[in-house]
Order: C-alpha cells, then structure tokens, then sequence
C-alpha cells in the first residue's frame, strides 16, 4: 500500500504554490509566496544609507531582515509584535539569504527585507525565505541566484516535504521534527540548515536530496512570477 500523509500528499509532495511579484506598490521590490494556506509576502527596501552613521560599514552594505506573523494569521490570536522566535527567523533568514548578494557593492547602506506572514500552516520561514528571495531580485539587488527553501520532518518514521500544521501537530506525540532548510537553486550549495528535532545521520543524505528535488519546483514558480513582471510590465513601481 502507497504511503499517503493526512491531506493525501505523497511523502516528497509539495503543498500547492503561488508566487507573485510586485504586490506592495511602495517597496522596492515585493513578493508574496504561500504553499498552500500558509501565506508569506516580503518587501525589500534600499539600498539606501544606514543610520546611525556609527553602524555603517565602510565595505558593504547591511541586510537586514525583520520577520513577524501578523496578529491575524494564526487561529491563537498572538500578541502584536517580534517575540523571540522571530527574532531568531529574522536571523536564519539574512544567514539564508547573505550568501548569493553581494553586498560589497553598497558599502555604508542598508537593504532592509520585512517579512510577514499573512496566513500560518506550518513552514512559514520557508515560506518567508521564498519570498524575501523573489523581491530582493524583484528589487534590482544583484544576486548570484535565487534561494529556494522548504521544510521536512517525519510522519510513522516516513520522511516527508512541507509539513502542514495538522502533520505537525501530529508529529508532537512522538518527538516533533523540524528540518528547514535553504539552497541555492542552480547549486548544490545549503545556506540554510535549521533542524528542531531528530533525523538519524544516515538519513541526511536522503533529506537533502528530497530538498534539493522540491527546489527545482520552487525555482520554477518563482522564476515564473519573476519573469511574467518583465513581460507584463511592473505596476507597482
């Protein structure tokens, strides 16, 4: 019998993506990105000088990444503003992203990448990731390539892509894992990888593979939104 998971997905199945650009008319660049019901949209600001001038680094420009789940988007209504959790998103987010921009070419400036969830179901910094990486390119920031992210995680021993919240919720009774990661889309270079959890050693092989094969899904769909705005003109800029 085929290994099916609770809404029906095979174990390496992606939940359904949308990828957008252009959808903040007065960011610099704006994406959103969802897998399925877990909804992410970013918006990129600058290059444009740091302050105070004390924090300005005379070879490069800071990235700095501000994620947060918005009041609304989970069914716990969650106090207003960054908590802990998020401050460490933000954080694996810029250390996710850093490595395919060069920010050596804006020394002394700052691009800031605000990131919201507008609707939580699981993988919402992968989701986030997805998104920060389609503006920033929607922005004009030179990048060497696109970031492509996902989470795995276990169901009965089976290891599975993209989690949904009811395939979290449960995982929790048996010791909840939680493998996200980042990388870049026409490499087989990880700039991310977070695991809460355990996955067996011998196993991280085969969960990097299972990543790296959903990243070409992910490339495409942002590849896609990305050049639709080139065809199509841009009109929120």
């Amino acid at each position: 019998m085929a290994f099916k998971r609770v809404d029906g997905r095979k174990f390496n199945e992606l939940r359904p993506i949308t990828a957008k650009v252009g959808v903040i008319p007065n960011a610099d660049g704006s994406a959103i990105f969802a897998f399925g019901d877990n909804i992410a949209i970013a918006a990129v600001y600058g290059p444009r000088q740091l302050h105070p001038q004390h924090m300005q680094d005379p070879k490069k420009a800071y990235l700095r990444v501000n994620y947060d789940l918005l009041s609304f988007s989970v069914s716990d209504r969650k106090r207003p503003g960054p908590n802990r959790r998020a401050q460490e998103i933000s954080k694996a987010t810029e250390w996710a992203l850093s490595p395919v921009i060069d920010l050596s070419l804006f020394p002394g400036n700052v691009i800031d990448v605000q990131i919201y969830i507008l609707q939580a179901d699981a993988g919402t910094r992968t989701a986030g990731i997805n998104a920060a990486s389609m503006a920033l390119a929607h922005a004009g920031i030179p990048m060497r390539d696109l970031i492509c992210s996902v989470a795995a995680g276990k169901q009965d021993k089976e290891l599975i892509l993209d989690l949904s919240k009811e395939e979290e919720d449960f995982e929790e009774g048996e010791g909840a894992t939680d493998f996200a990661m980042a990388k870049v889309a026409n490499s087989d270079e990880f700039t991310l990888l977070q695991l809460d959890g355990k996955i067996p050693p011998e196993r991280v092989k085969e969960v990097l593979s299972l990543v790296a094969d959903s990243a070409k899904e992910i490339y495409e769909a942002q590849k896609k939104a990305l050049k639709e705005v080139v065809t199509h003109g841009n009109g929120s800029n």
